[in-house]
């Protein structure tokens, strides 16, 4: 009897003990009880095995954001992080997969997103070199004497200095030619010797042969008197580019007396690539910018290409011709110059929204009902814009700005992850990530943890007892959280009396290292404060309408 008593009295302590630790873990998560009672009042039954909910939507399949890889096909409370799982519902396409993924238009604000459409735009075979201005070597022009002589007069002094055409350079003092102009003019006084004028004539030409010119001819004859200088005049007009005497000196004939450049022409020398050097023709079009000119493009075309090349800078030569009004293109200038063959029409986009996973180039394109990635073949890149050889139409929207912070707000590396896995069977628990996705979560799990992220939220529970408030939250930008509800821990649980459910609070959240290498980076709340109050009970800078 005595033994029936005791056994009766510790299967009274054993039902006490049950009943007391299953009341206490209902009164310690009230949040998450109410949660699940009431994600399962919605419950809706299954669709390929994956538990739908009352949106009306279909469900693919329930996850963490914070580890948006995972998948799981029913809601309950999450493995990873203290929040619930959140459905992800599937946008339908016309053949019956899945074409993108939705984004609320308040995370898509949030985001920054900037859209621009799929254009047409000139694309052509450009490439640039870099050049230098030098003189047309054509206009040339040496002046030299057929007589010696000495220059008693010199008009010009110094290279550089300009010249007219026509205009007389120097005066000679020569003796040869001095005689001949007295033989010529005692022939002018013997008609009766030179009855056919053949002497005089001779004599004449012999004067222009010496280098005297018609004009000064006709005027020893109407004077009849010789003129002991004969002048020198300029062939061209240009500017003095060689000085081969100076007044007072001795010619020999045949010497140099100056040279002359004429630059109402000049040429642009460009040294061109090796690499590039098969796509020059002769025609093409080339467009000259030069430094000391930034703001004015100089338009021309190739006119001869060298036949060498340089051995040093493993460079050709090529030779553009270019008009010089007001003497502006200086030879010894240097200027980068752009060539450009046949043009063609193409659809562009603009260059950042391109993005590089290493094996493919990507975009994002905005659809009516949300988001989809794009693979697409790209071009030449000109002006900012890339040219887009397949993937897209025209018309279309195309995300500039913000589109990896789209894979981290919408879970889009699981669309991504399908293009590069078109084989990998479907249901599999773990996904592998998208290069994009890769890039956000190292960006994530790098971050410092001395900078704290910050946040605005409500309180939907609070426990003491353990530390633990249960927030439903803003988006946190600085994380790439969406907005949700969810639990943290809290550095100091003195903070916590100074909150009731339903306080607008600002939080500051500290990260901390994972339990294990695979796990997410946990967060902790260092700080959490109730935000103040203004009159007439509005919250300042508090959350605009969440609701929990």
């Amino acid at each position: 009897m005595k033994r029936l008593h005791i056994v009766i009295v510790a299967v009274l302590l054993v039902l006490a003990v049950a009943l007391g630790w299953f009341f206490g873990q209902k009164h310690s998560n009230p949040a998450a009880e109410n949660s699940t009672n009431g994600q399962a009042g919605k419950m809706q039954g299954k669709t390929n095995g994956v538990v739908q909910d009352g949106s009306g939507k279909t469900v693919k399949y329930w996850y963490d954001p914070m580890v948006p890889d995972q998948k799981f096909d029913k809601p309950g409370k999450s493995p990873f992080m203290d929040m619930q799982l959140e459905p992800k519902y599937g946008n339908e396409g016309n053949n019956g997969e899945e074409t993108g993924v939705a984004i609320s238009s308040q995370t898509t604000q949030n985001l920054g997103i900037r859209l621009e459409k799929v254009s047409t735009k000139s694309f052509g075979e450009s490439f640039s070199a870099v050049g230098r201005i030098e003189p047309d070597e054509r206009r040339f022009y040496a002046v030299q004497t057929r007589t010696p002589g000495f220059v008693e007069r010199l008009s010009v002094r110094a290279v550089g200095d300009p010249v007219s055409k026509g205009q007389k350079i120097a005066e000679i003092y020569a003796p040869d030619l001095l005689a001949a102009q007295q033989e010529y003019l005692a022939l002018l006084g013997l008609n009766s010797v030179d009855s056919d004028n053949s002497l005089k004539q001779a004599a004449r030409n012999r004067l222009k042969l010496l280098g005297m010119t018609e004009g000064e001819i006709n005027a020893i004859s109407k004077s009849g008197k010789s003129s002991p200088r004969f002048g020198v005049y300029a062939p061209a007009s240009g500017v003095v580019t060689e000085l081969g005497v100076r007044e007072g000196g001795q010619l020999m004939a045949g010497s140099s007396l100056v040279q002359i450049s004429d630059l109402s022409q000049v040429w642009m020398i460009a040294e061109v690539p090796e690499r590039d050097a098969a796509r020059l023709k002769p025609g093409i079009a080339a467009d000259v910018q030069l430094q000391s000119l930034p703001d004015e493009i100089f338009k021309g075309k190739v006119g001869y290409l060298y036949p060498m090349l340089n051995d040093t800078s493993r460079t050709l030569q090529v030779r553009i011709e270019l008009p010089n009004k007001g003497n502006r293109l200086r030879p010894g200038m240097y200027a980068n110059v752009e060539f450009t063959g046949q043009t063609r029409d193409a659809l562009s986009v603009p260059t950042e929204s391109i993005i590089a996973t290493g094996k493919r180039k990507l975009v994002i394109v905005k659809e009516t009902n949300g988001y989809r990635p794009a693979e697409v073949k790209i071009g030449q890149e000109r002006d900012s814009y890339t040219e887009i050889l397949s993937g897209l139409a025209e018309g279309e929207n195309v995300v500039v700005s913000g589109q990896f912070l789209i894979d981290s707000e919408a879970s889009l590396s699981g669309v991504l992850a399908r293009l590069s896995q078109q084989n990998n069977a479907v249901g599999k628990g773990l996904e592998q990530s998208s290069d994009m996705h890769d890039m956000k979560m190292s960006k994530k799990t790098t971050m410092p943890t001395e900078k704290m992220a910050k946040g605005h939220g409500r309180v939907i529970d609070i426990d003491p007892r353990s530390s633990r408030v249960t927030l439903h939250h803003e988006p946190i930008a600085e994380l790439g959280w969406p907005s949700m509800t969810m639990g943290f821990k809290v550095k100091d649980s003195k903070q916590l009396s100074k909150l009731k459910t339903g306080d607008e609070v600002e939080f500051d959240l500290k990260a901390e290292a994972p339990e294990t290498p695979n796990m997410p980076l946990q967060y902790m709340i260092d700080r959490v404060e109730k935000m103040p109050v203004l009159k007439g009970g509005a919250v300042k800078d508090g959350m605009k309408g969440a609701k929990p």
